[in-house]
């Protein structure tokens, strides 16, 4: 069950949560546990999904669970124990014990959910403006609808509307590789090619690309055997220009940006997935791509807020700066970013935490983590097929 508010007292701050999704729930729940007035405003209509991608469960993306409810890790996310690196051929690299655990986007979204409930996560709010002066912003949004709240916090992912209204040509820049990813049953997994995961995250290096997969939940949230999913992705270098636009055409003819979700990839680039799997990838990482039926892709995008606060304004995750995937640290970014600043409130509720905390502390650490991702993408795109510890994504 959802945890109720705190009760609220004279100084407890109204706030607007502009996207909720995993770093718009979590912050919103924390200030809502320091006792304060959330609501979040989400643009789609219906459940966000994360395309059912799996991703790493970081200490900091699952420590309200841990910390303020009585749902256990095991419960909800599938723990590897060995991290192995192979060749296009299938030799082995590397290998090394690990302690990973790997939670699907899906089951994290309708975890968080669930504990901040839906009375206050208020969907089809699109925002299409705001204004701000010493007491308060005023939010206008697509229905008509305009409100004012004490603090504006902008969690609307990488193609921010916020972070366009504050900073006019500040845009996501393609970075020139996109991510193939995809998920499979694991009882269509063949029963030999899972004897050789099990337990494992495998990557393969080959020459300017890498892939990798790993076990996460099942579609109904199960993490027993025989009922998770497999998770792949696979980093692959596409020319800016003609080659990606028409890459990132849909089905029906329609162009997109960022993302083509699972059954919108025109039937030609998936065969070509597949057939190049086969060709390059070892067999283990072959199969779990050619039994996709479905994947999608995410192009991989590059931008960074010059400030991350202006007076009672503040953004947060991608939309404050995207971090390739390569960090692994892109669900964990909102709570790590916001996390202590957020616990300050409790001693200065009537203080903007966007003023007094969201400041250059914050934005260095963004920036350490944005250069990361960057030499550690470049790096893998770059190389060939070497031994050792080439990649650690």
């Amino acid at each position: 069950m959802p945890l109720m508010p705190h009760n609220l007292d004279a100084n407890a701050l109204r706030v607007a949560i502009v996207g909720g999704s995993m770093g718009g729930l979590t912050t919103a729940l924390l200030l809502r546990t320091l006792g304060h007035d959330v609501n979040v405003f989400e643009r789609a209509t219906g459940e966000l999904t994360g395309f059912g991608a799996g991703i790493v469960a970081h200490e900091v993306s699952v420590r309200y669970f841990v910390e303020r409810t009585t749902t256990s890790l095991d419960d909800m996310t599938v723990p590897v124990r060995t991290y192995r690196l192979l060749d296009g051929a299938g030799s082995l690299l590397w290998e090394e014990p690990v302690a990973y655990r790997f939670v699907s986007w899906g089951s994290l979204y309708r975890g968080l959910l669930s504990e901040f409930g839906r009375e206050r996560y208020l969907q089809g709010a699109a925002l299409v403006g705001f204004s701000q002066d010493g007491h308060g912003v005023d939010l206008r949004f697509a229905s008509g609808q305009q409100l004012r709240y004490d603090l504006l916090v902008l969690a609307d992912g990488v193609l921010s509307t916020g972070r366009q209204l504050l900073f006019p040509g500040v845009e996501p820049v393609y970075a020139g590789y996109v991510a193939w990813r995809g998920t499979v049953a694991e009882r269509d997994i063949p029963v030999r090619v899972l004897e050789r995961i099990d337990d494992t995250i495998t990557y393969a290096l080959i020459p300017n690309s890498h892939s990798l997969v790993y076990p996460i939940p099942g579609a109904d949230g199960r993490v027993d055997r025989g009922h998770r999913r497999w998770n792949f992705v696979w980093y692959r270098n596409v020319d800016k220009g003609t080659t990606f636009d028409e890459l990132m055409t849909d089905r029906d003819g329609f162009s997109h940006s960022v993302s083509l979700r699972p059954g919108r990839v025109q039937d030609r680039y998936v065969r070509e997935l597949k057939e190049l799997a086969i060709a390059a990838l070892p067999h283990e990482i072959a199969s779990i791509v050619t039994a996709t039926e479905h994947p999608f892709i995410q192009a991989i995008m590059d931008v960074e807020s010059p400030t991350m606060a202006i007076g009672r304004v503040c953004l947060l995750g991608d939309a404050a700066f995207a971090v390739r995937p390569h960090a692994a640290a892109g669900t964990a970014k909102a709570p790590r970013m916001h996390g202590p600043s957020l616990k300050r409130l409790r001693h200065s509720p009537a203080i903007c935490p966007a003023r007094c905390r969201c400041g250059p502390s914050i934005k260095q650490r963004s920036d350490q983590a944005s250069s990361r991702g960057r030499a550690t993408s470049e790096k893998a795109r770059s190389s060939a097929a070497t031994g050792g510890r080439a990649i650690r994504a």
